[in-house]
């Protein structure tokens, strides 16, 4: 290894890839389903409010990172085109490389701008109906109607993230089919 591989964009970009698929593949598949098994709802719900906004923040900063260390010309995967954010704009690119960075992008702040925030407000918003109905709001019905509202509220948007947490999983798996067609 040469000392000018440091100074390439290849090694970070390769980084930033493998840290953006093996943390969103990890917190999907592996991490969150096995939170949910083994701690009590309160626990659980408290873990997640703590993760997921360091979560989506790296899931919409790290395809940033991608587009300004996409390596063109000179770079370690030997490849023609534009390095950086004009070889993300390429025309060639718009499909392989545009498309499921901004996706990975456009998913990610999604969840951490909107859908993130929303369901955090509901889960309070859950918490204190709780309160007032001495019930959980994950109890066996019925419950009022303002804990039903805010129960059909969480999993719509819980639904939505998830839609989006996948979307995002898809796309960076579709760029990575990209990355490593550039190492044939």
């Amino acid at each position: 290894m040469s000392l000018s591989c440091i100074f390439s964009p290849g090694p970070y970009h390769i980084i930033s890839y493998g840290t953006l698929l093996g943390t969103t593949f990890f917190h999907t598949f592996v991490g969150g389903i096995i939170s949910f098994q083994v701690l009590p709802r309160p626990q659980f719900s408290a873990l997640m409010t703590k993760i997921f906004p360091v979560y989506f923040s790296m899931q919409t900063a790290l395809p940033v990172v991608l587009a300004l260390t996409y390596p063109g010309d000179n770079s370690a995967f030997g490849s023609a085109g534009p390095s950086g954010i004009a070889g993300v704009l390429d025309v060639d690119n718009r499909w392989s490389v545009l498309a499921p960075i901004a996706a990975i992008f456009l998913t990610g702040l999604a969840n951490m701008a909107v859908v993130g925030p929303a369901t955090t407000k509901c889960m309070k918003e859950r918490k204190h109906q709780e309160t007032k109905d001495g019930k959980k709001s994950y109890d066996a019905p019925p419950h009022s109607p303002e804990m039903t509202a805010l129960n059909k509220r969480f999993s719509q948007l819980h639904g939505i993230s998830s839609l989006l947490n996948l979307g995002n999983f898809i796309a960076a798996v579709v760029y990575g089919f990209t990355l490593a067609s550039r190492l044939d």
